[in-house]
């Protein structure tokens, strides 16, 4: 069934350029989420003690392949203009057409912050989603201790619905997770 999702465009900024995921990505994506701070602020594990990836480059691979041509989300490598290397992924998936509505999720490895690479990506899909898509929302969850990332989202256009109290257990505490999103109509 093909959707909107069926197209996988190449977009591009003064510092990013997003392209379409590979299976061949799959090497850079186990190391990028090999990195401590992506598995934690993603949510992925429950401690900030290093663990082994569940995940192996061949696992990845098959993943990121069926992904590169699937109909049910769009997956877009960041690749940093300056050195010409992937840097993470943005996301937008969860895809409800009846109500031109998704979610949206990102990861930026080390190689990949604090140069503004994140915040052009994240806008340049968000735009991409809502102008060119036709898309009405699009919705986030971040979590409370990564208020980098909600930053970013906010300086996009992203705006605080909801918080989900005590939804992580990480390191014996409990984090709440911060539903955010963006219309159509918040776009100027």
């Amino acid at each position: 069934m093909e959707t909107i999702f069926s197209h996988k465009p190449t977009l591009e900024g003064p510092l990013v350029r997003l392209r379409p995921i590979q299976g061949q990505d799959a090497e850079v994506l186990h190391r990028l989420l090999q990195d401590p701070e992506v598995a934690v602020l993603t949510g992925s594990v429950h401690s900030s003690t290093p663990q082994p990836s569940p995940w192996s480059v061949e696992s990845l691979r098959s993943v990121y392949e069926q992904w590169s041509t699937s109909d049910d989300r769009l997956v877009l490598a960041i690749i940093d203009r300056q050195t010409e290397t992937m840097v993470g992924e943005v996301v937008l998936n969860d895809l409800h057409e009846a109500n031109r509505s998704c979610g949206f999720r990102t990861l930026i490895g080390p190689d990949g912050r604090g140069k503004g690479l994140g915040t052009e990506a994240t806008r340049m899909i968000i735009l991409y989603g809502l102008q060119s898509l036709g898309l009405h929302r699009i919705s986030l969850e971040v979590y409370d201790f990564n208020p980098r990332a909600r930053h970013v989202y906010e300086k996009v256009g992203f705006t605080h619905e909801a918080t989900g109290r005590d939804a992580l257990r990480f390191e014996d505490r409990w984090i709440d997770v911060h539903y955010m999103s963006i219309f159509d109509t918040d776009i100027y």
